[in-house]
C-alpha cells in the first residue's frame, strides 16, 4: 500500500480557516448557501482535509472540528423526520441553519477587511514616505489565488495521474524535493510564465506528482516563483520573480540560508520520503 511520510511540515501563510474552505467550496460549485448540498459540501471538504494530511500541510486542529461538524449535520438530515407540534417551531430548524449563519457572518467580515485593505493601499498611495528597504514579494506571490485553489489544481492532477495497483514495484529511482525545484526553476528560466498544469507532464506516479507540488510550495515560499490565476476558478499560472540566468542560484542560496536540506530529507523512493 502507498504510504507517504513527510520529515517537514510545509507552513505558509496563504492558509486560512475552515471556514474559508467551505466558502471556497461554495463558489466553486456554484450552490446556493442558504441551501448547502451538505453531503457534496462534507466529502469535497473531507477530500481537501485528508489531501492536506498526505502532503503534511500544517493546519489548526479547528478544521477536524469542522469536519465532525460537518459530519454531525449529514447525519441529522439523514434521520427520518419526526411529527413535531406544529407550535413548536425551534424543534424543525434546519440542521445546517447555524452553519449557514456563521457563514454568512464570516463573509461579511472578509468583505468588511478587503475593503478596509483597498482603502489602506489609497491612503499609502496619497500619503506616501521614502521607503526604508524594497518591499518582500511575499505580499503579491499569491495574491489572487487561495490555497485551496492551488489545491484544487493539484486533486485534478492527481485524477489525472494513474492509481496506484496492488503490486509493488521497486525501483532505483529517487527523487528529491530539490531536484525538482531545480527543474522548476529551469523551465521558468526558458519561459518566463508556465502552467500549473504542465509542471506535472512528466509526473506519471502519484509520488513524484506530491514532490513536484512541495516543490512549487518551497519556491513560493522563497519567493522565486509568484501564483496568478486570470479569472475566477480558471487555469493557474506561475511565473518567476528571479531575473533569467540567475534562478538556479537564488534557489540554491536561498535553500541553504534557511537551513533547508531536501537532497537529504526530502528523497521519496518507492516506499516514500526518506
Amino acid at each position: 500500500m502507498e504510504h507517504i511520510e513527510i520529515p517537514y511540515e510545509v507552513k505558509l501563510d496563504a492558509f486560512t480557516g475552515p471556514l474559508d474552505l467551505l466558502l471556497h467550496l461554495i463558489r466553486k460549485h456554484e450552490v446556493n448557501i442558504y441551501d448547502i448540498p451538505i453531503s457534496l459540501v462534507t466529502k469535497q471538504y473531507l477530500e481537501y482535509i485528508n489531501l492536506m494530511k498526505e502532503l503534511n500541510l500544517s493546519y489548526a486542529g479547528e478544521f477536524l472540528v469542522m469536519a465532525a461538524t460537518l459530519i454531525q449535520i449529514k447525519s441529522r438530515m439523514l434521520l427520518p423526520q419526526e411529527v413535531e407540534d406544529p407550535t413548536e417551531d425551534e424543534e424543525g430548524e434546519d440542521p445546517r441553519s447555524e452553519l449557514v449563519r456563521h457563514l454568512i457572518e464570516y463573509q461579511q467580515f472578509k468583505d468588511v477587511a478587503g475593503q478596509l485593505t483597498e482603502q489602506e493601499k489609497i491612503w499609502r498611495d496619497m500619503f506616501q514616505r521614502e521607503p526604508v528597504h524594497v518591499a518582500s514579494v511575499r505580499d503579491v506571490l499569491m495574491d489572487d489565488v487561495s490555497m485551496y485553489d492551488l489545491l484544487g489544481a493539484l486533486q485534478e492532477v492527481l485524477g489525472r495521474t494513474e492509481a496506484p495497483t496492488s503490486v509493488v514495484e521497486i525501483t532505483p529511482d529517487t527523487w528529491t524535493v530539490q531536484d525538482r525545484i531545480n527543474g522548476i526553476v529551469e523551465r521558468l528560466e526558458e519561459t518566463p510564465t508556465i502552467n500549473f498544469s504542465s509542471l506535472f507532464d512528466d509526473a506519471t506516479t502519484r509520488l513524484l506528482v506530491i514532490v513536484t507540488f512541495l516543490a512549487l510550495l518551497e519556491l513560493v515560499r522563497i519567493n522565486l516563483v509568484r501564483i496568478f490565476q486570470g479569472d475566477l476558478f480558471g487555469p493557474i499560472r506561475l511565473s518567476r520573480t528571479f531575473l533569467a540566468g540567475q534562478g538556479l542560484d537564488e534557489a540554491e542560496r536561498l535553500t541553504e540560508s534557511d537551513g533547508s536540506d531536501f537532497t537529504n530529507n526530502g528523497g521519496v523512493n518507492g516506499n516514500g520520503y526518506h
